[in-house]
C-alpha cells in the first residue's frame, strides 16, 4: 500500500513543479513597450499582453496597478497615456503577482502641434468613408464634391474643400459651422448620412484644422515611413478577443497611435474577424492575418489559432525530412497541431511526379518497370530522369506560353512561331530564370529572329508593359495605380507612372517580311502622367529613379532591379509559381496576388525556398528537385482524422483535376488515338476542312501546341487559358456540367474508344491474356495495378464474354477507368 502512495506524492510534488516552471515562464509585458509622445495633443492606448515562451498569447486580465516614476511626465486616462510635460520617466506596470516596465518620454510638448490636412485630416475622411469609391471618391464625385480616392492627392483635395464653390464649405471664423464639418455629423441633412458625432476625434480634429486657418498640404510635411501593428503575431483560442493597436512612424521620427483612424479586414473570417475599432474574434482554428490600411499604407499581423485535436509530439519528431522545405512545414504544423498524412505509396508518387513535372502520364511499361525497381533510390532516379525528358521541356515551354500570352490572335503565325521557339529553347537549355527574364524585359531587333522581342509587339503601350511586367514576373498586379494609389497595397500613382516611363522610349515598328517587326529603344520621349501632366521620374516601383537626361536603354536598369538577389519580390514570385504546380496550392493563392495584404500561408517557407532559388543562380530544375524530392510533396493525399480541415498548410498532398491539356493528351495515350489540332484563323474565307482552321501535325499532342487559338470543344470546355490576359485566373479546373456531359457522352472518349487500331484493338489482335489486358488498363489510367478485387471480376467477365463482343465490353472498361475519379485528379 505503501507504494502507490509515494508514487502518488512524488506525482503531486512534480505536478506542482511544473505547473510553478509554467507560471515563472509566463510573464506579462507593455505594449507598445517604450514609448515616445510628440506635442500637447499625442496619446498612446496602452495593452497589457500575456507572454509564454515568447509569444503574445491574449491580453492580460484582472486587477492592472499603473505608477511612473516622475508622475509629473505623462499620466494614464481610462487606458491612454497622455503627455503632461517635456522629460523621461519609467511607467511601471503591476498585475497581480507580475511586473512589466516601459520607458516615456514626451518631447515638444509646449511647441504649437497643428493639425496636418496631409496626415490628419485625410485620415478621418478615409476613415469615415467620405473620399471612399461609393461617396466622394468616386470618379465623378458626389454632389459637386469630387475627392481623390482614399485620398491619395492631399493638393487636389485642399483646392476643393477651401476653394472650389467659392470656398462655401468653409466657415473661418465659426469653424463648427463649416458645411464640411455640419455635412458629415449630419448637422444639415447630408445623403451620405451621419459618419461622426459631434464631439468625437474626428469632429475635433476637423474643426481645429478650420479653426487653424485650413491649411494646405505642405512639401516639408512629415511623410508616413512605415506602420506598426501591435501584437504583430498572436498565438490565440477559438473564442478570444484581443484589441490590436497601429502605429504610425513618420519621416520627422514622430510617431502616433492612429489605430483609431485605420481600416481593417481580415484575410480569413474563418478563423479571425476584426472590427473597426480594432478589436478582434478568433472565429475558429487555423492561422490568419488582419491588416490595416492608413495613409495608403498597409500592415499585416498574424493570428495563429492551433486545432484543438491533439496530437503525440512523437508524430513530428519522428515525420521524415528530406531538406529545407520539411523543416519549415513541419514546424509549422507542429504550430497548428495538425499531423502530417503518411508518406504516398509508389502508385500515388509515380502517377502524381509524372504529371506534376512532364504533363504526361506513365506508360503502362514505365509503371511496371518502376514498381519492380527495389532500389532504395528509385524516386530520386526517376525525378532525375523525369527533369531531362523531352517532355518536360513540352510541358514547361506551354507553361510558361501561358504566362507570355503566345497566341495568333495578336501575333503573326509566323511572329508566334517565333515567340514559342525562343521559349522553347530556354527551356531546353535550363537558362537561370533571371537570364530568361532579362532575355524578355530588353529584347531588340527583329522579332522574327528574337522571338523575345515580340513581348513588345504584344504589349505596345508603356502602361501595358510596366503593368505586365509586375504581373508575370513580380506577381503583383499594380493596374489599380494607374488612376490612384492602390488601396491594397504600397504603390502610388506616382510609382506606377514611373515604372511606365521606364518604357516610354522603347518602340517598335514594321519590318521585311510576314509578322516580321523591329524593337529598339530612342534616346528621347518621356510618358506623361495624367493628372499631375507631366512625367514622373522613371524608375522600378520602390527602387531609385534614373535621371531624365540618362543615357542608354532604359531596360537595362529595370532588368538589372528587377533580377536582383536584393528584389523582394521576384524570386518569391517565380518561387510560387513552381511551388503551386507542384503542390497544387500556392504558398500565396493567387499566384499572381503576392501583396502585403495577402501573406503566404508559410511565410518561412516561401522565403527560404526562395532564398534557396537565388542562392541557386535561378536554376528553377533545383528548385524543382528539392520540392519533388521533399517528404512534403511525397506525402499521400489521404486526409487523416487529424488534418481533414487542412486546406493550405501541407499537411497532405491536395489532390486536383489534371489540367485541360494534360487531360486530352491522356485520353489520347491511353486509347492510342492522337487528337488533330486546328489553328482558329481570323479570316474565315482562309479556313478549310469543313469550316475548321489550319491543321497541325497529327502527331503534335495538346501540351506541344504553340497556341492558345486552337479549335478544341475539349480543352475550351476544361478551362484551358484563352492567353488574353496575364492573369492566372484565365484558367480554370472548376468542374461543370458541361464537362460530365462531355465525358459521359461526348465524342472526346467515344470516338477515341471506338477508332480503328486503338489501344483496345491491338490489345485483341496481340492476344494478350485477360488478365494482362486488365492490368494493362488500369496501368495506363491509374498508374496501379488493379485491386484482387477488380482484377478477379473483370477477368471473370472477360472470360464469360462471347468473342464478338469482347471489344464492347473493353471499351466500357475503359471508358469507366477514363472517366473516373481517380484519373482525372492528380492525387
Amino acid at each position: 500500500m505503501r507504494r502507490p502512495i509515494r508514487e502518488s506524492w512524488i506525482t503531486v510534488v512534480l505536478l506542482t513543479i511544473l505547473e510553478c516552471v509554467a507560471r515563472a515562464e509566463e510573464s506579462v509585458a507593455i505594449l507598445p513597450g517604450d514609448m515616445k509622445l510628440t506635442g500637447p495633443h499625442a496619446q498612446q492606448t496602452l495593452l497589457v499582453e500575456k507572454v509564454n515562451d515568447g509569444q503574445y498569447v491574449g491580453e492580460a486580465g484582472g486587477s492592472q496597478e499603473w505608477s511612473f516614476g516622475d508622475p509629473s511626465v505623462a499620466t494614464i486616462e481610462e487606458g491612454v497615456l497622455v503627455p503632461r510635460k517635456n522629460g523621461e520617466t519609467t511607467l511601471t506596470l503591476k498585475s497581480g503577482e507580475q511586473t512589466a516596465t516601459a520607458k516615456v518620454r514626451v518631447e515638444r510638448f509646449d511647441e504649437a502641434s497643428p493639425v496636418s490636412f496631409r496626415n490628419h485630416v485625410q485620415s478621418v475622411l478615409a476613415k469615415a468613408g467620405c473620399n471612399s469609391g461609393a461617396c466622394h471618391g468616386a470618379l465623378a464625385g458626389k454632389n459637386g464634391l469630387k475627392l481623390s480616392l482614399h485620398g491619395y492627392d492631399a493638393n487636389a483635395d485642399w483646392f476643393m474643400i477651401t476653394r472650389q464653390a467659392r470656398g462655401r464649405r468653409i466657415v473661418p471664423d465659426d469653424p463648427a459651422r463649416s458645411l464640411f464639418v455640419t455635412k458629415p455629423t449630419a448637422a444639415i441633412p447630408h445623403k451620405g448620412g451621419v459618419r461622426f458625432d459631434v464631439g468625437s476625434p474626428e469632429y475635433h480634429t476637423l474643426v481645429r484644422w478650420v479653426a487653424e486657418g485650413a491649411q494646405s498640404p505642405k512639401a516639408d510635411d512629415p511623410r508616413l515611413e512605415k506602420l506598426e501593428m501591435l501584437p504583430g503575431k498572436l498565438l490565440l483560442k477559438p473564442g478570444m478577443k484581443q484589441r490590436i493597436l497601429v502605429r504610425a512612424h513618420f519621416s520627422d521620427g514622430h510617431v502616433e497611435d492612429v489605430t483609431r483612424w485605420v481600416k481593417f479586414t481580415s484575410s480569413d473570417e474563418s478563423v479571425a474577424l476584426i472590427d473597426q475599432t480594432g478589436r478582434l474574434t478568433v472565429m475558429g482554428e487555423g492561422e490568419g492575418f488582419v491588416s490595416g490600411w492608413y495613409l495608403s499604407q498597409n500592415v499585416v499581423a498574424t493570428v495563429t489559432a492551433p486545432y484543438q485535436r491533439p496530437v503525440d509530439p512523437k508524430v513530428f519528431a519522428d515525420a521524415p525530412r528530406q531538406n529545407f522545405i520539411d523543416e519549415q512545414v513541419l514546424k509549422q504544423l507542429e504550430r497548428l497541431n495538425l499531423a502530417p498524412s503518411p508518406p504516398a505509396g509508389d502508385e500515388e508518387f509515380l502517377r502524381r511526379v509524372y504529371v506534376d513535372t512532364i504533363g504526361t502520364l506513365p506508360t503502362a511499361a514505365e509503371a511496371r518497370a518502376f514498381y519492380a525497381d527495389s532500389s532504395p533510390d528509385k524516386r530520386n532516379t526517376l525525378i532525375e530522369s523525369l527533369l531531362e525528358r523531352p517532355e518536360f521541356t513540352d510541358y514547361w515551354t506551354y507553361k510558361w506560353s501561358d504566362l507570355l500570352l503566345v497566341n495568333s490572335e495578336k501575333l503573326n503565325p509566323t511572329a508566334m512561331w517565333a515567340y514559342h521557339r525562343w521559349i522553347r529553347q530556354q527551356v531546353a537549355q535550363n537558362t537561370p530564370w533571371d537570364e530568361f527574364v532579362r532575355g524578355i524585359i530588353t529584347a531588340k531587333g527583329s522579332t522574327l529572329e528574337n522571338g523575345a522581342a515580340n513581348f513588345f509587339v504584344l504589349h505596345p503601350d508603356a502602361a501595358d508593359l510596366a503593368e505586365t511586367t509586375s504581373q508575370a514576373f513580380l506577381g503583383m498586379s499594380i493596374g489599380c495605380a494607374k488612376c490612384h494609389n492602390h488601396p491594397l497595397e504600397k504603390w502610388t500613382n506616382d510609382q506606377y507612372y514611373g515604372m511606365a516611363n521606364l518604357y516610354s522610349r522603347v518602340k517598335v515598328k514594321s519590318a521585311g517580311g510576314e509578322g516580321n517587326a523591329f524593337v529598339f529603344a530612342v534616346d528621347r520621349g518621356e510618358l506623361l502622367q495624367p493628372n499631375k501632366g507631366q512625367a514622373q521620374l522613371p524608375r522600378p516601383l520602390d527602387a531609385d529613379p534614373v535621371p531624365f537626361e540618362a543615357t542608354g536603354d532604359r531596360r537595362e536598369y529595370l532588368a538589372d532591379w528587377l533580377v536582383s538577389p536584393d528584389n523582394p519580390y521576384f524570386a518569391r514570385a517565380i518561387t510560387n509559381r513552381i511551388w503551386a504546380n507542384y503542390l497544387n496550392v500556392g504558398l500565396v493563392e493567387a499566384v499572381d496576388d503576392l501583396r502585403l495584404t495577402n501573406p503566404a500561408s508559410n511565410e518561412e517557407l516561401l522565403n527560404a525556398a526562395a532564398h534557396f532559388l537565388v542562392e541557386n543562380k535561378y536554376d528553377v530544375k533545383a528548385l524543382m528537385r528539392a520540392i519533388l524530392q521533399s517528404a512534403t510533396y511525397q506525402r499521400s493525399s489521404r486526409a487523416l482524422p487529424e488534418n481533414e480541415v487542412d486546406r493550405r498548410y501541407y499537411s497532405r498532398y491536395y489532390a486536383r483535376r489534371l489540367m485541360a491539356e494534360v487531360l486530352l493528351d491522356g485520353i489520347s495515350q491511353v486509347s492510342g488515338v492522337p487528337t488533330q489540332f486546328y489553328r482558329e484563323s481570323g479570316d474565315r474565307r482562309n479556313r478549310n476542312i469543313g469550316g475548321l482552321g489550319e491543321p497541325y501535325p497529327s502527331d503534335l499532342r495538346a501540351i506541344q501546341l504553340p497556341d492558345a487559338n486552337v479549335l478544341s470543344y475539349f480543352l475550351k470546355s476544361f478551362g484551358r487559358a484563352p492567353r488574353h490576359l496575364t492573369c492566372e485566373c484565365e484558367r480554370t479546373d472548376e468542374p461543370s456540367m458541361v464537362q460530365v456531359l462531355h465525358l459521359s457522352n461526348g465524342d472526346t472518349i467515344n470516338e477515341k474508344l471506338a477508332a480503328k487500331g486503338n489501344r483496345i484493338e491491338q490489345s485483341i489482335s496481340a492476344g494478350m491474356s485477360n488478365e494482362r489486358i486488365v492490368e494493362d488498363a488500369y496501368l495506363s489510367t491509374l498508374a496501379r495495378f488493379p485491386t484482387a478485387g477488380e482484377k478477379d471480376r473483370l477477368v471473370q467477365a472477360l472470360g464469360e464474354t462471347p468473342a464478338d463482343e469482347r471489344r464492347v465490353v473493353l471499351e466500357d472498361l475503359y471508358w469507366s477507368l477514363l472517366s473516373s475519379k481517380e484519373f482525372l485528379l492528380n492525387h
